[in-house]
Parts: structure tokens; sequence; C-alpha cells
């Protein structure tokens, strides 16, 4: 059997996921306008984020959505821990301005996308959260909710569907994720296994665990026989939030994992995987990441709104994330950007 090797695009795909994305900032900002009068209200009076989740009856979660996109959108600004209208917002956002075009953008306020960004941005669930939607969340899983990744069918559709995505990023993270002298990789919610074979590819002395749901294992073995590495792969499944982790670990990676979770889940499971690392092991996070100012950039906050309509999850920042992490005692290096898709890859390390 010819096996293939994983290997960069010829060109690259950003801006097909750019615009993909986009109709995430025309929901925002249309809800804003006629749903919220989150700008009226700004200019009435200037507040906190908290407040203004407070006033627009939202919960943390789809408040910094919103409002991170608007930031990104050059609509709002941060002065003092203080929620402010910028110039341009002020000018063409606000009632009654003389050249308001709120009502124009209100032509969309009863359109489809519109109507459901509203309903999950009150809910603060993602759509399929309710079993009696269908065939439940695509994305996650948890007591309570109905997961499609426990269906064969649904299953194999997403983990397939997300691949488009993995192929294309995947040689990149290989080519810049630093595993010199590391012998055994956990890949936490590993999917199809495609992070995992590009390393293992670069490696040859590496091993790796796949651990994730058995019904996308199984998808993730079928995927794997074309790269010539399962002699190397071990596919556990398992629920990574309350199953034990396979212990002494030289490396553990959470590639777009983290940004499915709310931030109690997040800190839940950076702890598990410092407790799973051997001593001098690595947590690499393989994501996109907002800025430390939370307002952009512009694609990240779009697809942070996209994150948040189909998870419990959102973007985060490197800041965040370094927090907890340094919170579960383990030592970060900076964010080392990646080629494609706006993916970018943290490292923190267990002291020996």
């Amino acid at each position: 059997m010819t096996h293939n090797a994983l290997r960069f695009p010829e060109t690259d795909p950003t801006p097909i996921f750019e615009h993909f994305r986009g109709n995430q900032g025309s929901d925002l900002l249309t809800a804003a306008v006629a749903h919220f009068d989150l700008f009226g209200s700004l200019a009435q009076q200037p507040c906190s984020l908290d407040e203004l989740a407070d006033r627009l009856g939202l919960a943390p979660r789809p408040a910094n959505v919103l409002v991170t996109a608007l930031r990104a959108m050059k609509l709002l600004e941060l002065r003092e821990g203080r929620l402010e209208l910028t110039p341009l917002a002020r000018e063409h956002l606000v009632p009654g301005s003389d050249f308001d075009c709120g009502d124009y953008l209100g032509l969309a306020a009863q359109t489809p996308s519109v109507l459901q960004m509203v309903s999950l941005l009150k809910s603060n669930r993602p759509i399929g959260a309710d079993a009696s939607d269908g065939d439940g969340a695509a994305f996650i899983y948890r007591d309570g909710i109905a997961s499609a990744m426990e269906a064969a069918d649904t299953a194999r559709h997403f983990t397939l569907a997300l691949s488009g995505r993995a192929k294309n990023v995947a040689p990149a993270l290989a080519e810049v994720a630093d595993l010199t002298g590391a012998r055994q990789l956990l890949d936490i919610g590993g999917g199809t296994g495609i992070y995992s074979y590009a390393l293992l590819q670069k490696h040859p002395a590496l091993q790796a665990i796949l651990l994730d749901r058995p019904e996308v294992l199984r998808v993730a073995e079928e995927v794997g026989q074309r790269y010539g590495v399962l002699d190397r792969c071990k596919f556990v499944g398992g629920d990574m939030f309350a199953d034990p982790l396979p212990a002494d670990v030289d490396a553990i990676l959470l590639s777009n994992i983290l940004h499915d979770w709310d931030l109690p889940e997040c800190q839940n499971l950076i702890g598990r995987c410092a407790a799973a690392l051997a001593p001098g092991g690595r947590l690499m996070i393989h994501d996109v990441f907002l800025n430390d100012a939370l307002d952009g950039p512009l694609p990240i906050a779009l697809y942070s709104a996209s994150l948040f309509s189909l998870t419990e999850g959102r973007a985060y920042s490197g800041g965040e994330y370094r927090g907890w992490m340094e919170a579960a005692g383990l030592k970060c290096s900076e964010t080392i950007a990646t080629t494609g898709v706006h993916c970018g890859l943290l490292i923190a390390t267990k002291p020996a």
C-alpha cells in the first residue's frame, strides 16, 4: 500500500475560511443594532463589559463574543475599563443621529440567521444542545447534551468535515512543534488523527496515543491507513474530562479543543493535562488566538462567534491560555504563529 506524506498546500486557503465566516459579522452587527440597541445604550452611558451584559440580559460568554467582534470592527473601544462608541459608531449607529444607518441594517433583522444568532446569544447554548432538536450538538460531548459524536453516521460526517481544515494546517504544526527527545505524545480529542500523523511523520522515534470518542476513533484509524504511521499509534476511547489520562507522557497536544469549552472546563482540562505530563513534559495548545486586548483580529473574532454558535466555547487569547497553564504549574513560552488559517502554537513545560 502506498503511504502519503502530509504536505503543505501550494496555495493558502485562509481567504476561503475568512469568506466562509463573514456572515457571523453581519449577524452580530445586525443583532446589536436591531435587537439589543447596543449602540443607543452606550451612547447614553458607557459602561464595563459586565454592566453591558447585565443591560442586554446576556451571560458572560455571549457578551464577550459580541463585544469582541464589535471592538474588532472598530465600533467599540475600551477606555479606563468602560466600553465607549468609536467616532464611526457614534456618527452612523446611534438612533436618531444625522447619519444613522441603523434602520438600513435593520432590514435584515428578521432573517433566519440573525434571529438564530439572537436566540443563541440570549440562551448561551449551542445549536443542537436540546435533544429534541435532532442529532444533538455537533462538536461537543458532555453528560446532559445529546452529541452527534456518539452516533456512527453523524460522528463520521463531522469528523471528516473537520479534516478539511486539519489537513491544511497539520504540516505547519509539525514544522514548528519542538518534540526533541519526546517519545510518547498524547493527542486529546484527536479527531481524524491528522495532527498526530503529521507529527509522527516528522519524528520517526515518536509514538502517539489518540484519545477521543469511540465512534470518532473508528474514523481516525481508517484515515490513518494512508499515512503509514499506524504501527506507532494507540487509540483510546474515553471522556477527556472524566476518564484517567495516560500518565507520564512526554507531550500532550490540544489541537482546536479548548475553544469548544467555557472557562471552567478549559481550566479543568489544562489541570488534568499538567498532572498527566512527565516532569519536563510539554503541553502544546494549537489553536487560533485573539490578541490579549480582546479586540481582534477580526477574522478570529468572527471565528469566535462561529465557535460560540456550535460549542460551549469561544476563541481565547494567548494571555488567557498562559494564565490557565501557569496556574496549573506550567512554564509558558511565547505563541508561535503557524502557516495558514490563523493558527498558532503555545507550548508550556512542566518543571523537571
